[in-house]
């Protein structure tokens, strides 16, 4: 998606540049109702829903179609942009276009949720935006839930149920020479390898393994603490104990074969 010259039919290297008081005058036209003024600020803004596209990648998605999708954003955003407030439309287009993408992804997501709890999940965060405006502040779980009148689970439920699922794999962090995942922040307190946690052999394998070795793999695999908790407890970074904990199981590989 990133290295992609034309999207929709439209070259991306050729987007025309609004300056900002060509901008200022063509949403006073706009108001105006005039629809070429319209025209041409749409397509000055394009690059806009590019950079909002770019924040998507690697979702599987495709890239004509979420950039199609990011127009509606940029043409919701242009019929309610109030030209009267000291606001650059960047700024309240951006998080309109997002807004809609986010909304696109949800509706299209392989894991499907009920129309009811969709429903009250979007009447929630309208509901949060409205608050966020009003009071400067956002409101809470037990706030929202009492606007609507029912518990404040059901409100966490509903607005857990519609966020992206990530993949176990995503990398969170890099520390130049290797990634850290989602994985491994994962506390693991219930094994299913039988293999780690009676296999006899293995308690024999382990015994090869120096001691900073043993006591990682006992720490993440016996005891189920995270690799951020290992760190922690034994004062070294999580990418240490990353390698250290690749390094042992290698070596227990290795000797098991």
């Amino acid at each position: 998606m990133i290295n992609k010259v034309e999207i929709c039919g439209v070259n991306t290297t050729k987007l025309p540049i609004l300056s900002n008081e060509e901008k200022k005058e063509l949403l006073i036209k706009i108001k105006e109702g005039n629809k070429e003024a319209r025209e041409k600020f749409i397509k000055g803004n394009l690059r806009l829903v590019l950079s909002v596209v770019q924040r998507f990648v690697g979702r599987g998605e495709s890239a004509d179609d979420l950039f199609q999708i990011g127009c509606i954003g940029l043409i919701k955003a242009i019929d309610n942009f109030d030209i009267t407030l000291n606001v650059q439309f960047s700024t309240y287009a951006v998080p309109m276009i997002i807004g809609e993408i986010r909304r696109y992804l949800r509706d299209n997501n392989s894991i499907r949720v009920s129309r009811s709890i969709k429903d009250l999940a979007y009447k929630s965060i309208a509901y949060k935006n409205k608050f966020l405006k009003e009071n400067n502040r956002e409101p809470s779980v037990e706030e929202i839930a009492k606007e609507f009148n029912i518990k404040a689970e059901e409100i966490s439920f509903c607005l857990g149920a519609i966020q992206d699922p990530i993949s176990l794999q995503e990398p969170v962090f890099n520390d130049g020479t290797e990634n850290i995942f989602v994985i491994d922040q994962v506390s693991d307190r219930k094994n299913t390898d039988d293999k780690w946690t009676e296999s006899i052999t293995i308690s024999e394998l382990m015994k090869k393994l120096n001691e900073k070795e043993k006591l990682i793999i006992s720490k993440r695999y016996f005891d189920g603490r995270t690799q951020m908790e290992v760190a922690d407890e034994i004062g070294i970074s999580q990418a240490q104990v990353s390698r250290i904990e690749k390094s042992a199981i290698n070596h227990i590989k290795r000797l098991y074969e």
